[in-house]
């Protein structure tokens, strides 16, 4: 079965094309991989990397209209997209790209008879502004199958017109990356305050103000060190100072996944307090999982999907709740068996739910499934199984002659 997946979140073969990794070992399926040739995304511009990823044949292409302004990279679209289905001729099209999105739309229009796939993470529900609410409704339409991020994304998509069938599909682990160290945490080095850690944008939403609030009032004097780059970070800092946490908050920027996963390993916990907004709801928290994976237990927010990808490898705390987080980080500070009990847990979650081979286990299921619901695909699955049956016959009757003879 031949498979075109259009995803621009694996322009980068440390990352996103490690999902299809597990492919290699699966004979039943050809997969490509459409990628573009530059990206660019939150103020960076990432280059792709060349072709000869395992698992997968990819394909590295220009792409117009790469940054849209306000509606960011919803506008892009593959000139030569048209003629690379026609190459691979695929039985899905598979896309990690929402449903308003032109290229999902380009990809509708072009995919002739191959069965649509869409791979979603949009959970709030609002109407968007014209032409992309009527694109999601058209897309979604033809879409044979959907795979969701969260229970809310599935429901934006319900509300927005499809009817079909659903898979969960999480975010895989890089385990080779992100695993636990050897070398004791901080706690374990010298008794002492916590050390807790934060990984990402620095933005208002990420509820960064509550921890700093929440350590000005709890009994244990807990460290916090930020890792991010953002536009709230001057306020963050002054908030520190005037809460006289300034020897306790430190900030460190951006670093590359290995420069990431040596700074989780230090942790104690990790927090991820993100707010509910109008635009703003946790659609998985991928740091999460990567802090699990290094056997270091989080703290979150039940902020959107938050708790459910927590799962018991760390504790939730309602949003917005500086004196709930407090309470908690004395909690944990008294109870070392109980820290260590979440870290274990922690890295038996991302275990069973969070590897890549669950997410290509995921997407390959999603993909057969909508395949084998095409009509013609259907009829040449039957031709194919009507053949080897009527092969199998034959060779039954010929053994019965040789025998009777």
């Amino acid at each position: 079965m031949k498979i075109l997946s259009i995803a621009h979140p694996a322009v980068s073969r440390a990352a996103g094309r490690l999902r299809y990794r597990p492919f290699a070992a699966r004979r039943d399926l050809d997969v490509h991989l459409v990628v573009p040739t530059r990206w660019h995304q939150f103020g960076r511009t990432m280059v792709a990397d060349p072709p000869g990823d395992p698992g997968v044949t990819t394909h590295v292409m220009p792409i117009l209209f790469p940054r849209g302004g306000p509606m960011k990279w919803y506008l892009h679209v593959y000139p030569r997209l048209r003629r690379k289905i026609r190459d691979v001729a695929p039985d899905v099209i598979h896309l990690w790209e929402e449903p308003w999105s032109f290229v999902a739309l380009q990809a509708c229009l072009l995919k002739n008879d191959a069965a649509l796939v869409l791979e979603v993470d949009q959970n709030i529900l609002k109407r968007l502004p014209p032409p992309f609410e009527a694109i999601r409704r058209f897309v979604l339409r033809r879409t044979d199958h959907i795979l969701s991020r969260s229970p809310d994304a599935t429901a934006v998509v319900r509300a927005c017109g499809y009817a079909g069938p659903v898979t969960p599909i999480g975010y895989g682990v890089d385990q080779d990356t992100f695993r636990p160290t050897a070398a004791p945490r901080a706690h374990e080095r010298e008794p002492g305050p916590l050390t807790l850690g934060y990984v990402g944008r620095v933005v208002v939403e990420k509820g960064l103000d509550d921890a700093l609030d929440a350590m000005a009032k709890a009994r244990t004097r807990a460290r916090l060190v930020i890792m991010g780059e953002g536009p709230h970070l001057p306020a963050l800092q002054a908030r520190a100072a005037a809460l006289g946490l300034s020897d306790r908050v430190s900030f460190e920027r951006w670093g590359t996944p290995n420069d990431v996963a040596a700074f989780i390993q230090t942790l104690d916990a990790l927090v991820l307090l993100t707010r509910t907004t109008e635009h703003v709801k946790e659609q998985f928290g991928r740091v999460i999982t990567e802090a699990q994976a290094c056997g270091v237990p989080v703290i979150g927010s039940t902020c959107g999907a938050i708790p459910d990808v927590i799962g018991d490898g760390g504790w939730a705390v309602p949003e917005s709740d500086p004196a709930a987080l407090a309470k908690l980080i004395d909690q944990i500070a008294a109870d070392p068996a109980a820290r260590l009990a979440r870290a274990e847990r922690a890295r038996a979650n991302v275990a069973s739910r969070f590897t890549y081979a669950a997410t290509a286990q995921a997407l390959a299921a999603a993909w057969t499934q909508a395949a084998a619901a095409q009509p013609k695909r259907r009829d040449k699955l039957q031709k194919i199984e009507g053949t080897a049956e009527s092969d199998d016959r034959g060779s039954r009757l010929g053994k019965t002659s040789a025998a009777s003879s």
